[in-house]
Parts: C-alpha cells; sequence; structure tokens
C-alpha cells in the first residue's frame, strides 16, 4: 500500500523540519502516490492527483482570496496535502485565508518551522513507494506463477482456495448459483463461524458487477465461470476495504478454478483415444456431417452405418485413492470394456468421455436384441474386472444423429443407478424418475437460475422474516393443492392456512390454483431439496 500523510510525517527528514499540522488532521490517513515541489502559483494544472505537495510559498499571491483559490485548487485535483516551509514568505504561521481553506477543502497542511532540504524528504518518500512498488511487483509475480501451475495442473478447487487463503490470510469460499459451498478455506479460523447460516447470508450479497466489494457485508465477490456461462461464485471474507491485490488475487483464482473445471486428463491407450476422440466428437458436434464420423469410425474398424446404434455409460461404483488412482482405474476399465466386446465379437467404440465415465458406442446387426448384447458384455465384463461398477445405456437408435440423445440417456441412468446399485446387469433410461433427473442436473447452472427465479422472493422473505411459508408451500403441492387435507398436515387452522397462501401468493406474485405455476414451484421445491442434500 502507498504511504499516508502520517507516514511522511513520521520520516526523519519531515520530523527534522519539526512539522506541525495546522489542518486536516482527520485526513492524514490519505494516500501520497508522489511529492512534488514547486513554487509556482498556479501549479495546480500540473499534477494528476495523489501528490504530496513541498513549498517555501514565496511565489505565492498576497490576497487573501487568491491563497484560498490557491488551496482550493489544489483539493479539487486530488492532491494529497500540503507542507510549506516557514521562514522565507510566511515567518511563523500561515496566513488564516490559507488555514481555513485547507480545513473547508479537507486538504491536510503542515508548516516546518525548521529550514529542510526538500530533496531529503523527495529521496525518502519516493524511496519507499518504489520500494513497495517493487514488492507489489514481486507478489504479483508470485501469484502469477502459483496460479498458472494451478492450472496447468488442473487443480481441485481445495487445492485453489488453500492458496488464495494463504496469499491473503483471509477466510475465502466457492459456492453455486444455488448459494451452496462447493469448497471452503477458513484460513486457520472456525470454519462452522464461516459458514454459519450460509444460504442466508449469501442471498443478501448480490453485487451488480462481476468483481465487487460488498461494504456491508465485508465480501469481495467475483463471478466464477468460462465461455459465457457462469456458475459459481468466489467470496473473500474481509475485515475491510480490499487491496488492488486483493482483487488480483481473487480474479486469478477465479480465472484458475474456470480453466480447472474445462481440464481433461486422460491416461489410455492410443486406441482408447482415438475411440474416445470420435465419440467426443459425435457427440459435441465436431464433424461437419454424420458420415464423417462414420468414415472415422469405420476406420478404426467400427462400422456405424446400417446398423442400430446403442450408446453406453460405464462407471465405477467404489471411489477414493489419489485423482492419479482413479484416472489409471478409469483406464483400466476402459481397456477391459475393449476386450469383453472383443471377446463377444461385437466391434464397438470404446473411450474415457472424462475423469469418471467410460463411453461406449455399440452397433448391432439389424436383427441384434439390445438387451441381450448388453447382458453379455455385462457378464463379460464382471469376470474379468473385479472392481464394481455400473453400465447404463441409452435408447437404440437408427443413426448417428441421434447418438447424443441415447449418450444423455445413459448418462442420466448412470449417474443415479451408481449411487444406489441393486446388482442388474445394466440399466435403462425407464429407472429413472423426476427426483433422480433434478439430481443429475443439480450442478446445472440453469437448473440453480431457475429454481432461483421461482423461489427467490420467498425464500429471502423466510430467511429475513424467520418465517416458515416455504415448509407452508410444500406442504400444500405434496397435498395435490388440496387446502383441506394441507390445512391439517401444517396443523393449522384453515383460516390460519388460506391467509398463508394468500401470503405465498403476493410473495410469489403468481396463483397458486394455476396448475403450471404450481407445478413449476414444486419442481423448484424438489431441486432445492437436491442442492440442500447435496451439500450437507
Amino acid at each position: 500500500m502507498l504511504p499516508t500523510v502520517a507516514d511522511v510525517l513520521a520520516l526523519d527528514a519531515v520530523r527534522r523540519g519539526n512539522p506541525r499540522v495546522v489542518a486536516g488532521g482527520d485526513r492524514l490517513d490519505t494516500r501520497v502516490r508522489w511529492v512534488h515541489v514547486g513554487e509556482v502559483h498556479d501549479i495546480a494544472h500540473l499534477l494528476r492527483g495523489g501528490e504530496l505537495v513541498l513549498t517555501t510559498g514565496v511565489a505565492l499571491p498576497g490576497e487573501p482570496d487568491k491563497l484560498a483559490e490557491w488551496i482550493s485548487d489544489l483539493a479539487a485535483v486530488g492532491a494529497s496535502g500540503l507542507i510549506v516551509e516557514l521562514g522565507r514568505r510566511f515567518v511563523r504561521e500561515l496566513p488564516r485565508a490559507v488555514v481555513k481553506a485547507a480545513e473547508e477543502h479537507g486538504l491536510p497542511l503542515v508548516t516546518l518551522a525548521r529550514e529542510t532540504p526538500f530533496v531529503q524528504i523527495t529521496e525518502s518518500v519516493h524511496a519507499r513507494i518504489i520500494d513497495i512498488q517493487l514488492q507489489e511487483l514481486r507478489a504479483s509475480e508470485q501469484l502469477h506463477e502459483v496460479f498458472t501451475e494451478l492450472s496447468v495442473e488442473g487443480a481441485s478447487p481445495a487445492e485453489v482456495l488453500s492458496q488464495v487463503a494463504r496469499f491473503s490470510g483471509r477466510p475465502v469460499l466457492l459456492e453455486n448459483l444455488a448459494h451452496q459451498v462447493l469448497a471452503c478455506d477458513a484460513a486457520g479460523g472456525d470454519t462452522g463461524t464461516v459458514l454459519a447460516n450460509w444460504e442466508t447470508r449469501s442471498r443478501s450479497v448480490s453485487p451488480g458487477e462481476r468483481t465487487a466489494y460488498d461494504a456491508a457485508a465485508g465480501w469481495l465477490v467475483t463471478m466464477v465461470g468460462a465461455r459465457g456461462q457462469d456458475w459459481g461464485r468466489l467470496i473473500l471474507l474481509c475485515d475491510g476495504p480490499p487491496s488492488p491485490r486483493d482483487i488480483v488475487l481473487a480474479e486469478r483464482a477465479a480465472t484458475t478454478l474456470a480453466l480447472s473445471r474445462l481440464l481433461e486428463r486422460h491416461q489410455e491407450s492410443l486406441e482408447r483415444q482415438a475411440h474416445g476422440t470420435i465419440i467426443t466428437g459425435i457427440l459435441t458436434h465436431a464433424y461437419s456431417d454424420p458420415d464423417e464420423a462414420a468414415a472415422r469410425a469405420r476406420a478404426v474398424g467400427v462400422p456405424l452405418t446400417g446398423r442400430k446404434l446403442i450408446s453406453a455409460v460405464i462407471r465405477l461404483t467404489a471411489s477414493g485413492g489419489t485423482a492419479l488412482g482413479e484416472q489409471a482405474r478409469l483406464g483400466e476399465l476402459a481397456e477391459a470394456t475393449a476386450a469383453a466386446c472383443r471377446d463377444a465379437r461385437l466391434p464397438a467404440l470404446v473411450g474415457a468421455l472424462d475423469q469418471s465415465r467410460v463411453g461406449m458406442l455399440l452397433p448391432l446387426p439389424p436383427r441384434s436384441v439390445a438387451e441381450t448384447a448388453l447382458g453379455v458384455l455385462a457378464d463379460r465384463l464382471r469376470a474379468t474386472f473385479p472392481t464394481p461398477f455400473v453400465l447404463a445405456a441409452g435408447s437404440v437408435v437408427e443413426s448417428i444423429k441421434d447418438v447424443r440423445r441415447s449418450f444423455m440417456e445413459a448418462e442420466q441412468v448412470a449417474e443415479v443407478a451408481v449411487r444406489q446399485p441393486d446388482g442388474r446387469p445394466f440399466y435403462r433410461l425407464p429407472d429413472l424418475r423426476l427426483r433422480g433427473l433434478l439430481h443429475l442436473l443439480r450442478d446445472d447452472a440453469r437448473l440453480q437460475t431457475f429454481a432461483e427465479r421461482e423461489l427467490g422472493a420467498l425464500l429471502a422473505h423466510d430467511a429475513q422474516r424467520h418465517s416458515d411459508l416455504t415448509r407452508i408451500l410444500r406442504i400444500y403441492l405434496d397435498a395435490g393443492r388440496n387446502k383441506a387435507v394441507a390445512a391439517q398436515k401444517a396443523h393449522l387452522s384453515r383460516p390460519a392456512f388460506y391467509d398463508r397462501l394468500r401470503r405465498l401468493e403476493r410473495i410469489l406474485d403468481t396463483d397458486l390454483d394455476d396448475v403450471e405455476s404450481c407445478l413449476s414451484l414444486h419442481v423448484a421445491l424438489l431441486a432445492l431439496e437436491t442442492f440442500r442434500r447435496d451439500a450437507l
């Protein structure tokens, strides 16, 4: 941080002049960007703001109103203060007009009773300013090196936040758009205190810029996202206005978090990489037309044209160990899946989709039954790969254009099945219900935004007034909008329950007799439960 006027007055070079503050004593914390020596009466136009002006006053006008105007001009350009050496132009004290004008404009005004070489003052202050700038430059270089390394390594949010806490010495948190904490580093403090009543506190802080400081909460908030899609907020808990370095630190960390989410690291054979590239190209529409994808698949020995196509996602049910260990096991699963396909004489594209899933695109002859082929593959894979896994399949499609939809179905099924496997050889889409679908989409910013849009006003009302209208809404919707049944379940009289429904309609600005409105609210409540349950 730049030195203040008070810091300058504490320097030996200044103290030898016997300094005395005659105006603006409450502004001595003003920062000094530079020191400027001037002996001209129209010096203001030479300044850019933040300068501490040194003068003997020999060239100043004699009229009180012109002296006051001179002080006014200095204050207008943002001078940080004025030091006047007595003895040449002003012998024992400054004119009353100068002191009065400085006090009115809040300009720190200091006199030096003894002759003082101004060069000593400028050298002392400038040396300190340059030293501070060098320290900031070194710190900036260190930030760049640390967070560049974290970005390259694809560091976890916990690792990124650990570095933020180390550099700032302050608690830092990462939350999603539903105000649920994804990662937290209390910087040596009590984590429970930092997280206490978090959702309510977070909802009250809504800065209008991507990076902004909320003085009431003491939070420095910056959005986290990439490619135009924000998915979270990084929050630095400050005990005062953040420094420029704190702002750079928060924004650099947010960028690292966004990049880490995009990075994918694979440890696969060249064949698996090639298969995975083709599958990913189909899913992301990277190929100009389906024929290009078919040609690429045919080049690796997997014919896709003239076949029924079924997509599958395979996930390990057990987790643990290091990230590299997990990655290695996923590579082994991909190789074992490819071997099972070869043993069953079923050519297929097999490759890792990310660090937790293996994807398989299986072309079947026209008369083949998908369930039979999936059952054979599941049995062969379990016989050769001892680690528990789930195999989830999408719908059978007739063309490459529909493969993406089949994969999306398989991913949804796998996400639910891996949490509650029941020993089936494979899983299909009918196993999903609405809760499972919302669970799969819990990290999607669009679902979080939907829930916030539907329920934000109600949740804020309950948080501010400590009411339970959200619970009342849930009871009403669970009762199929039967008011009598809902009132009984809420343990309220009908008039009291009807009154709460009217309040809900005012807060939500909706009609609770409208079926579509209630459906939206019910889905939003189920989504909110998913967010909160996953945050536990």
